[in-house]
């Protein structure tokens, strides 16, 4: 199987949220068990094709080994990685190692000044390597400031992305926790999803972060069907802790379950600031590689 970015927690889950992770509400109301056991469990027949995981949990060694981490990321039985960042090495040499090794790059995340003033290499960069996913992983703060902004920046994503469609690529977008804070009335994320064409811009759902905003994944995946082409699968303990997946308390039998829904075809191991990076991504390939759902 198989961003750099500056995060900012926000304030803890809203009680009826709370609720929900721990209780693992479906979208029809009934209710699962919670994953905070760790022991992965088992409620149906589907199982994950791929588990990929995203490099920049393991930035750290990244920049030590880039090649001794990339196959021990493809020892523990890794199908895919999400690139955030080649550290000095050419697409060429990049692609090579990743066959060499028998993984997959079907995502990377690009900052967004790169896709607006450096598309054309982006986009060789993205063919060269192997990727089918280009993804916006984080705006600045300047670029948040207004839900005008946001609109602007959705009208950008469909230019961009009807550019990547003709080289047989699709934009991404990443959520953290700031898009679903209210501006004049009016969340963000729904702005960006509402404005963005479906033909051009998917998004890739970090559920982490989605939990901790105080916001349901099924909710999102019923009211906005078939957006959501890949996830961030990251676990939150009940009192906002980021852990391994399978250590904490969001319900992914329940969420994966809901797949076809959501339009999921990727998921994405990811955890921020893992203390042995290794141990954690090891700890959540163990956990995925046994769900069903």
């Amino acid at each position: 199987m198989n961003r750099r970015h500056f995060l900012h927690t926000t304030a803890g889950l809203a009680a009826g949220s709370l609720a929900w992770m721990s209780a693992g509400c479906a979208s029809d109301g009934s209710s699962s068990s919670s994953n905070a056991s760790g022991a992965a469990p088992s409620s149906g027949t589907n199982r994950l094709r791929a588990i990929g995981v995203q490099l920049y949990t393991l930035r750290s060694l990244m920049e030590d080994d880039f090649e001794g981490t990339l196959r021990a990321v493809a020892d523990i039985g890794y199908d895919e990685v999400e690139f955030a960042g080649y550290y000095d090495r050419s697409p060429e040499e990049v692609r090579g190692l990743l066959d060499e090794l028998g993984l997959a790059a079907p995502s990377t995340h690009v900052p967004l000044n790169a896709l607006r003033d450096d598309l054309d290499r982006v986009i060789q960069t993205a063919q060269t390597v192997g990727h089918e996913y280009v993804v916006c992983p984080w705006l600045p703060e300047a670029e948040r400031g207004s839900i005008a902004g946001y609109r602007t920046l959705a009208e950008r994503f469909n230019d961009v992305g009807r550019e990547m469609q003709a080289a047989n690529l699709q934009l991404g977008y990443h959520n953290h926790a700031f898009e679903f804070e209210m501006i004049d009335g009016q969340r963000p994320y729904d702005v960006l999803l509402d404005a963005t064409d479906p033909a051009y811009v998917t998004m890739e759902l970090d559920l982490y972060w989605i939990v901790e905003a105080g916001h349901d994944p099924l909710a999102y995946f019923e009211q906005y069907p078939g957006r959501f082409a890949l996830s961030h699968v990251k676990d939150r303990t009940e009192d906002g802790a980021m852990v391994a997946v399978g250590e904490g308390a969001i319900d992914f039998t329940t969420i994966f379950a809901h797949s076809d829904q959501a339009g999921l075809q990727k998921y994405v191991v990811e955890h921020d600031n893992p203390e042995d990076p290794l141990a954690s991504i090891r700890s959540s390939y163990d956990y995925l590689s046994q769900l069903r759902f």
